[in-house]
């Protein structure tokens, strides 16, 4: 799976990097992060259970891979999400998941470099504030600036 000119590469659990398609990375990822996410261990629902001593680089690792299935979104459907008019969606899914991900520090920025020009479009845009909530001005946001890439 590919982002601009960046090769991502699934990692068994073995750690065998495994050279794959985007629709088998994408099914990599979102298997994978359904199995975290449901693990009793990795996320307690119970009152008084601990998070595990790894909850952060978990947490850190899912991020990442929900980074990379974005960036292959905006790289290669792009054009079908503007022919869907679900453009403005995904700009918004975008800016609140790169915020989120700023203000708590879970993603590298080596890592997200990528996309910045992306990112610095939309996270400079009216409505998207110094807290990052879109609020800030009352304008209506960067929800339909970028049509193009």
């Amino acid at each position: 799976m590919a982002v601009c000119n960046t090769q991502y590469y699934w990692y068994d659990e073995r750690g065998k990097k495994v050279k794959c398609t985007a629709p088998q990375y994408v099914d990599f990822v979102m298997s994978s992060v359904q199995k975290l996410v449901t693990d009793e261990d990795v996320f307690p629902t119970k009152y008084g259970r601990e998070f595990p001593s790894s909850f952060e680089s978990l947490v850190k690792k899912i991020c990442k891979y929900l980074f990379h299935v974005l960036g292959h979104i905006y790289w290669a459907h792009f054009k079908e999400t503007l022919a869907l008019e679900l453009h403005g969606h995904l700009n918004t899914l975008y800016i609140h998941f790169i915020l989120f991900a700023r203000e708590f520090n879970l993603l590298d920025p080596k890592e997200t470099a990528v996309m910045d020009d992306l990112t610095e479009v939309l996270c400079s845009s009216p409505g998207v504030g110094a807290t990052g909530d879109g609020a800030s001005n009352g304008a209506t946001g960067s929800q339909n600036h970028v049509k193009e890439r």
